[in-house]
């Protein structure tokens, strides 16, 4: 039979490393697929480095419409990358009857419901196994392999870049800002981190995994997105010394009390013990707790040439099987069909449930804490643990003279936000709190 005919837009980092794999193991994925798979055509606006990643076997042109129009071309794979160009292209190789695959998190968690509503209709196959945590292979976990179980909840690591700054912090004792100038050095941030360090990238992510868990659309402007920016290192050697570890989590859980999703992305004390608490570097992790499986892990790289290469060659083989078989039988692409999307509400972060970790640079007075746990008390918020230090040097106002500045650690059990975000007006207004509370969110994960 011949090879199935693919053509890719776009020939950076993950293209040529997806041109690689393809070459390397064509041997391997043409038993897995069935069907040899072949990049017949390549679009990149550098031609002359294009053609010297791919030979003269390929075609190179310099316009992606080219490879849309081309009849002989049965997939598409998108690796331009942001939300213009690329929304077009896919969908116009939609409208031409080609399948699509993507590595594309912001384009799909921005369009992905009319994409996939586009695709239905002209009944073909978008793929994006590589828009997630790299090389691990959480849709397929999620479409296939956990297709029996009702999700409960899923938490991830799904950034490497700041993870790998959190450990740097945790480990040096260093500050965000001085940690951020090396990890870009080293090449694990970008010259512009803007989308990881404030949690755009990961806020992508989780939303494409909410979607795929709970059958709803994509729709990434209803999540609670907050980075790393604003964290200390006093912050992570105090969630240390109570048993804890710092991530930025993606987290997106079922509430049925509330009639609706939560969704978000923010810094989040785990307890040390948790596998995800372990996982270093930038190393990726996903948790999904199923209601028959129970707690899953599913870990390894989130990003790079090969690890990435191998998602989007998977969603290759996939199609290639599919596109192969009878048409009235192909698997769903986001494993529900679009006009059967549950209309479940994103709950406002107000509504989530949540416990805190709280830091209080206060006054060293007595009567300072009977202050701070009575208004707690008085919005049900209940305490499991109090830590008591010397304040930092220099952080926050200078307290009255012969007055020593003390940082008051707590730790509380599960409360509604809003009613944290009312306790903390109240308790940022005493005279004795000396600098603006820090307050984390803390998941158990269990």
């Amino acid at each position: 039979m011949k090879p199935i005919q693919v053509g890719l837009l776009g020939i950076g980092t993950v293209g040529s490393g997806t041109f690689k794999v393809l070459t390397r193991n064509q041997a391997e994925i043409r038993r897995r697929a069935g069907r040899g798979i072949e990049i017949a055509m390549v679009a990149d606006l550098d031609t002359v480095r294009a053609r010297a990643i791919v030979g003269e076997g390929v075609e190179v042109v310099a316009d992606a419409r080219a490879v849309i129009a081309n009849p002989a071309i049965d997939i598409v794979i998108e690796l331009i990358g942001g939300y213009t160009i690329a929304k077009t292209l896919v969908m116009e190789a939609i409208a031409a009857g080609k399948h699509v695959v993507t590595a594309n998190k912001a384009l799909l968690a921005v369009h992905g419901s009319e994409i996939f509503a586009a695709a239905h209709a002209k009944g073909v196959m978008v793929a994006f196994e590589a828009a997630v945590a790299g090389g691990i292979p959480i849709i397929k976990a999620l479409r296939e392999g956990l297709t029996a179980n009702r999700i409960e909840w899923i938490a991830g690591i799904i950034n490497g870049t700041t993870n790998f700054i959190l450990s740097e912090m945790r480990d040096k004792g260093l500050d965000f800002g001085v940690v951020l100038k090396e990890a870009q050095r080293l090449g694990y941030a970008e010259a512009d981190p803007t989308f990881d360090i404030e949690g755009v990238d990961a806020g992508h992510k989780v939303t494409i995994m909410s979607a795929i868990a709970f059958g709803v659309p994509v729709q990434f402007d209803k999540a609670h997105v907050e980075g790393i920016t604003k964290l200390q290192a006093a912050d992570i050697r105090y969630a240390e010394q109570l048993g804890y570890r710092i991530k930025l989590l993606g987290i997106t859980k079922r509430r049925d009390d509330a009639g609706g999703i939560e969704l978000r992305v923010h810094p989040t004390l785990v307890p040390a013990k948790r596998l995800i608490a372990n996982v270093e570097g930038a190393m990726n992790a996903v948790v999904v707790q199923g209601d028959a499986v129970g707690t899953t892990l599913y870990y390894g790289k989130g990003a790079g040439a090969e690890p990435t290469a191998s998602a989007v060659v998977a969603d290759l083989v996939d199609i290639t099987r599919l596109h192969t078989a009878d048409p009235d039988h192909r698997v769903p692409h986001l494993a529900f069909q679009p006009d059967e999307l549950h209309d479940t509400p994103i709950l406002p972060i107000a509504q989530v449930i949540t416990s805190f970790y709280l830091r209080l640079q206060v006054a060293d007075q007595t009567g300072v804490l009977s202050r701070i746990t009575t208004i707690l008390a008085e919005h049900d918020i209940s305490i499991d643990a109090v830590l008591q230090r010397p304040g930092a040097e220099g952080a926050g106002q200078v307290a009255a003279e012969g007055e020593k500045p003390t940082d008051l650690i707590i730790l509380t059990h599960e409360t509604v936000e809003g009613r944290m975000r009312e306790a903390l007006a109240k308790m940022q207004a005493l005279p004795t709190v000396l600098a603006p509370i820090v307050n984390i969110r803390k998941e158990e994960l269990n």
